[in-house]
């Protein structure tokens, strides 16, 4: 009788141990690599955690290049994460192929749908609005201008205040005067472009050029070839087998900045660069030996085009149970209702109204030149084929750069390519 007894017991141990299991909603979350925010969002998760016992979160974070490899894999074989982002050119094709959920507006703490719209700033949920359905929220909005170190400049004999550049001309004739070569190698350099982000930086100079990427119907890439040749000749001309200013080889630009060691001038990047300087060197961020400027332009300009901007927007895998999404966008929720903190803390921009319009927004440095180029901006190309056409634009202008190719021999390549990922990415 007692050894029934036991094992009764037993069986209602672990019938209770598997009924709490059964209650236990595990959130994967993945994200790109941000020591900043990666701080403030551990505590989101256990201050959510705490409102919610039942759930366990598990944040992980990749690279920005790995982890739209792995996300990739990972919905492949259906094991995609619970919560992601990405860039919404390396997003926007798990919208268009039904691989995310809508936004579930009472869940993330919206009244409605359009409650969630008039929260933003005009246009920037436009990207994951598709076929009337919201289907992600801005973790952050994010235009690049050109970060300058001023005593580079002040050592390259060169006043700062009034010599930083307005065009790329004079990006090209400063970083002649700035750059430092031993051989062929340039230990210092006085500006490199952000390479593999070719569709957010390099394609507005094509547009300052008279060119586009894609036509207004969405029909045809690449528009007007010799704007597109002279922004092909400008690379080769920047590049290695050129003047020899910068690579795709050399260290990356915008991480070499914050260490201030007298080997590069000028990077482009976002707001957050700012958070990163202070997070990597503050006596560097406290120096007053560094600034922001405005996106350049051609001399000859034919449009005023700026750095296209891009969003990096929280989205909910639509494979998961409904109560799985519900939490998630929860989560989400919390996590977005502490737009002044990601600013304060990470320097990055929620596109909210009410954070545009703060005293802390306004107050933060150089806000106001990145607010001035966004207000300019246009969104960054989104199609379901937006990467493989991004990897074109790469392809061509690294022919360029290292001379394996003319302009014309890589432009013809361009194009082709070009117009076989856009028309497969219209057709999905």
């Amino acid at each position: 009788m007692k050894k029934r007894s036991i094992i009764f017991l037993l069986l209602i141990t672990l019938l209770c141990v598997s009924v709490l299991s059964a209650k236990t909603i595990e959130l994967k979350f993945w994200t790109h690599e941000d020591p900043n925010r990666k701080e403030i969002e551990m505590r989101y998760i256990q201050e959510f955690q705490k409102m919610y016992p039942d759930v366990v979160i598990k944040r992980v974070e990749y690279s920005s290049t790995k982890i739209q490899e792995l996300i990739l894999t990972a919905f492949a074989a259906n094991e995609g994460p619970d919560i992601f982002n990405m860039s919404i050119e390396d997003e926007y094709a798990y919208i268009v192929n039904g691989r995310v959920a809508p936004v579930n507006p009472k869940a993330a703490g919206y009244t409605s749908l359009k409650a969630i719209y008039a929260e933003y700033m005009q246009g920037m949920l436009d990207p994951v609005t598709f076929e009337g359905n919201l289907y992600g929220l801005p973790l952050e909005i994010t235009n690049w201008c050109i970060f300058l170190n001023k005593k580079v400049f002040r050592d390259a004999g060169l006043n700062p205040e009034k010599d930083y550049p307005k065009t790329w001309e004079d990006v090209v004739a400063l970083s002649e005067k700035i750059a430092i070569r031993k051989g062929d190698i340039v230990q210092r350099r006085g500006f490199d472009f952000r390479y593999p982000y070719y569709l957010v930086e390099m394609v507005p100079l094509v547009e300052q050029l008279g060119g586009k990427l894609v036509s207004d119907d969405g029909k045809t890439a690449i528009i007007n070839d010799e704007a597109w040749i002279k922004f092909l000749k400008f690379m080769g001309d920047f590049g290695p087998k050129g003047r020899n200013l910068g690579s795709p080889t050399y260290q990356a630009a915008r991480k070499l900045f914050n260490n201030d060691n007298n080997d590069i001038a000028m990077c482009s990047s976002g707001l957050y660069q700012i958070a990163r300087i202070k997070a990597d060197n503050q006596k560097f961020f406290d120096s007053n030996e560094w600034m922001v400027i405005p996106f350049p332009q051609f001399k000859n300009a034919v449009r005023n085009v700026p750095g296209k901007y891009y969003g990096h927007y929280y989205m909910v895998n639509a494979q998961k149970p409904k109560e799985t999404q519900e939490m998630a966008w929860k989560f989400i929720g919390y996590m977005l209702s502490h737009a002044e903190e990601y600013l304060e803390k990470v320097a990055i921009i929620q596109p909210k109204l009410s954070l545009i319009n703060s005293k802390l927004f306004k107050s933060y440095p150089y806000s106001d030149v990145f607010l001035s180029d966004l207000q300019k901006a246009e969104v960054v190309f989104y199609q379901a084929n937006s990467a493989k056409i991004q990897k074109h634009i790469e392809e061509a202008v690294q022919s360029v750069m290292f001379g394996n190719k003319t302009p014309e021999e890589a432009l013809k390549i361009l194009k082709q390519k070009a117009q076989e990922s856009l028309d497969e990415g219209r057709d999905m």
